[in-house]
């Protein structure tokens, strides 16, 4: 038969119960011994994955006294029902679901044409709408210097620019050179049009054509895919074929956030 054998550790060398907190989705947390700070975007068996304000996440174990929730050692548990991640929207932000649009900046951003705006508004609709920025089509380019002194940026009220094959040297990086100025960020993709920055997997196809100098790029490609040779078909084709961030090229992610970031940052409603 087992001795009973007492605890003889002095009171104030126990640990301290500490409080049972449900990992809930949206729940900041520290980690206990190291920096990383974070929301909490799932939990499953033993594990707890939190997010930080960079968007990185990691998995932790859902260990005893081993988070920290406003300065307090707590120990996280598995909620009743598991936490959903948080509603995206098709840009990848965190939605913010009953938000309602803000009011228009004085800033803008300015984009070539249709279907360059079409798309924008496609992937980034809702987040322009809570930082009250408008998106409008220029159909083209030549003209941009004008069309800049016209709007008169300045400090609240900045414009920012997307341009089509925006490479060394080309016509359209001579035309933006002479238009930029501190309060216009003028950005581009190397693409000839928009619809190359759609991932060709979106559409089921390998690659985009490669259509020869000289001819119609839209009605080329048209042509080579065995599309009818309608284009504005083809791009609501295209179009309709993205339903989120993850279906373009990092490369115009990257140049449309910038841009967005450009003209809210300091910028008035």
């Amino acid at each position: 038969m087992r001795e009973y054998s007492p605890d003889l550790t002095p009171q104030w060398k126990r640990a301290q119960p500490v409080p049972e907190v449900p990992a809930e989705p949206d729940l900041v947390v520290e980690v206990a011994g190291t920096d990383f700070c974070g929301a909490v975007v799932a939990c499953e068996a033993g594990t707890v994955t939190l997010e930080d304000r960079f968007g990185k996440r990691r998995v932790f174990p859902l260990e005893p006294r081993g988070f920290l929730l406003e300065g307090a050692v707590v120990t996280l548990t598995r909620p009743s029902r598991a936490p959903q991640a948080p509603l995206r929207t098709a840009s990848g932000s965190v939605a913010v679901p009953g938000a309602r649009a803000r009011v228009a900046r004085a800033g803008r951003i300015y984009v070539e044409g249709r279907h360059d705006a079409e798309l924008v508004e496609r992937v980034w609709g809702d987040d322009l709408r809570i930082e009250g920025v408008v998106v409008e089509y220029l159909e083209g380019i030549d003209d941009l210097p004008a069309i800049v002194a016209e709007f008169g940026p300045g400090p609240d009220a900045r414009l920012g620019i997307l341009v089509d094959h925006l490479v060394p040297g080309s016509k359209e990086s001579r035309i933006a050179a002479s238009a930029a100025s501190p309060d216009v960020l003028i950005v581009g993709h190397p693409y000839v049009d928009v619809w190359q920055a759609v991932k060709p997997s979106a559409l089921g196809i390998g690659a985009w054509p490669v259509v020869p100098r000289g001819q119609d790029w839209k009605t080329g490609v048209c042509r080579a895919l065995g599309w009818p040779q309608n284009t504005g078909a083809a791009w609501q084709h295209i179009l309709s074929r993205v339903t989120s961030y993850k279906d373009l090229e990092p490369v115009l992610l990257g140049r449309v956030e910038e841009l967005i970031d450009f003209v809210t940052v300091g910028g008035a409603a």
